[in-house]
C-alpha cells in the first residue's frame, strides 16, 4: 500500500508540474505575441503613454508659459482602437483601414486623459493652423479716425434696381458721452431724396443690417454716387453730423452675382458755407524718386450753374504750368446736372524736383452748354510763393514736405484767377 501511495503521489505531482509548465508557457507566448504586435504597430510612430503625457503636462503647467510659441494638442488613439488594422503611407503617416465597416462604436461617457491608461500618441495638432485670419478692417484704424462704415452694393440689371446693404459702423466719435446714431443714404446727383436707417440707441458701434433699394437706369448708374451721412441724435432730438462716406459707382463692377462687403472711413464734411462760386476738393502728392506730380480731383460743391437742367454737365480741367507757360492739361469726365458733382479721378504729370519752385497747377471748373460751347464756373491755382498765397500755398508746401503722401484739401473757386 505504501508503494501505491508513493506512485499516486508521484503521478499527481508530475501532472501538477506539467500543468504549471503549460500555464507558464502559455503566459510567455501571449506576452510575446502582444509585445510583437505593439512593436509592429508603432514602428513609424513615436509612442508615449498617457501617464507620461499627464506628467509632462503637469510639469509644463508649473513652468512659466512661453507666449511666443503655440502649444500643440496631442492626437491620441484610445485603447479600444488598438486592435484595428493600419496601413503605412509614403510620408510615414498612417491611415486606418475599414476592416469592419459595421462595427458599432462603444457607447459611454467620454474619457479624460486620466482614464486613457492604454492610449498612445500618434501625432499632434497645431491650433494655429486652423485659426481664421484676423479682419484688419475691424482693428486697424488710422490716427484721428472718426469712424468706419461697412456696406455692400448690388445692381439688378433686369429690374434696374440698385440694392444697398447697410451693415455696420464702428468707433464713432460723438460730441457727447452717449450716442444714438442713424444713417441717411443718398444717390447723387439727386440730393432731394434719401433713405434712412433705424436709430440705434446708446452705442458707438451700431449694427444695422438693413437693405435699401434705389430705382436707377443702367445708363445713369455709372454716373451716380452713393453718399452715406452718419448722424447722432441728442436728447433734444437735434441731429449732429458725425461723418460721411462718398462712393462713386462709375468704376465699380456691380453686376456680379457675388456680394462683396466694402468698408470706408468716415470723413468730416466741410462745414464752412460755400464760397461765392463754389468749392472744389482735391489731393496733391509728389513722388521725388519718380519725379511725378499726382492730382486726385475728388468733388465740388455749391457750384453756380448757368443752365440748371439735368442735361447740363460739369467737368474739371487740370493744367500744369511752368513760368506761366502751359505744359500739359487733362480733364475729368463730365457729370450731369449736379451742383455738387463727384469725380474721384487721378491725373499724373511729369515734373522734376528742381521745377517745383516755378511750376503751378490750375484747376478750372467748366459747364457744357448748348452746342460745343463751355462756360467757366470758377478756377483755383496752387503752387509756390511766386504764384499763390494762403491755403493754396499751404497745400503746395505740405505736398512737398510729405513726399509720396496724398494731401487733401478744400479750396474756394474764384472767377478771375
Amino acid at each position: 500500500t505504501e508503494q501505491v501511495i508513493a506512485v499516486l503521489g508521484g503521478v499527481i505531482g508530475g501532472i501538477l508540474l506539467f500543468v504549471l509548465i503549460g500555464i507558464t508557457a502559455y503566459l510567455l507566448w501571449k506576452k510575446l505575441c502582444l509585445f510583437s504586435s505593439y512593436e509592429e504597430l508603432t514602428t513609424p510612430v513615436t509612442t508615449i503613454s498617457a501617464k507620461a503625457i499627464l506628467q509632462k503636462q503637469s510639469s509644463c503647467e508649473t513652468q512659466p508659459k512661453d507666449t511666443s510659441r503655440s502649444r500643440s494638442v496631442p492626437f491620441i488613439i484610445p485603447p479600444t482602437l488598438h486592435g484595428r488594422d493600419w496601413t503605412n503611407l509614403m510620408n510615414e503617416e498612417q491611415v486606418q483601414q475599414d476592416s469592419d465597416p459595421y462595427m458599432i462604436p462603444q457607447s459611454g461617457p467620454r474619457s479624460s486623459f486620466h482614464s486613457l491608461a492604454g492610449a498612445y500618441v500618434v501625432g499632434t495638432i497645431n491650433p494655429e493652423l486652423y485659426k481664421f485670419p484676423e479682419d484688419q478692417s475691424e482693428t486697424d484704424f488710422p490716427e484721428g479716425s472718426i469712424g468706419r462704415l461697412w456696406f455692400s452694393v448690388e445692381y439688378e440689371q433686369e429690374s434696374e434696381r440698385l440694392l444697398v446693404s447697410l451693415i455696420k459702423v464702428r468707433k464713432l466719435q460723438p460730441p457727447a458721452d452717449s450716442c444714438s446714431p442713424f444713417v441717411k443714404i443718398y444717390l447723387l446727383p439727386d440730393e432731394r431724396r434719401y433713405l434712412q436707417s433705424k436709430t440705434k440707441r446708446k452705442t458707438l458701434n451700431p449694427q444695422f443690417d438693413e437693405n435699401f433699394v434705389f430705382q436707377v437706369s443702367s445708363k445713369m448708374l455709372f454716373q451716380s454716387t452713393l453718399k452715406f451721412l452718419v448722424y447722432h441724435v441728442d436728447k433734444q432730438k437735434h441731429h449732429h453730423l458725425l461723418g460721411q462716406v462718398i462712393f462713386p459707382l462709375k468704376n465699380e463692377s456691380l453686376t456680379d452675382d457675388s456680394r462683396t462687403v466694402i468698408w470706408r472711413d468716415l470723413e468730416k464734411d466741410n462745414l464752412e458755407p460755400p464760397s461765392e462760386y463754389g468749392d472744389i476738393q482735391f489731393s496733391l502728392s509728389y513722388n521725388d524718386y519718380l519725379g511725378r506730380l499726382t492730382v486726385v480731383v475728388l468733388r465740388a460743391k455749391g457750384l453756380k450753374l448757368h443752365d440748371k437742367s439735368h442735361t447740363a454737365s460739369v467737368y474739371v480741367k487740370v493744367s500744369l504750368m511752368n513760368h506761366n507757360k502751359f505744359i500739359k492739361s487733362k480733364k475729368t469726365a463730365a457729370v450731369l446736372g449736379s451742383l455738387n458733382p463727384v469725380y474721384n479721378e487721378t491725373f499724373s504729370f511729369k515734373a522734376d524736383q528742381t521745377e517745383l519752385d516755378t511750376a503751378s497747377l490750375s484747376l478750372s471748373v467748366f459747364q457744357n452748354i448748348e452746342g460745343d460751347k463751355t462756360q467757366l464756373l470758377g478756377r483755383v491755382v496752387v503752387g509756390p510763393f511766386m504764384y499763390t498765397r494762403g491755403k493754396e500755398l499751404e497745400h503746395w508746401n505740405e505736398m512737398i514736405s510729405k513726399p509720396k503722401e496724398l494731401v487733401k484739401r478744400w479750396h474756394a473757386l474764384c472767377y478771375n484767377t
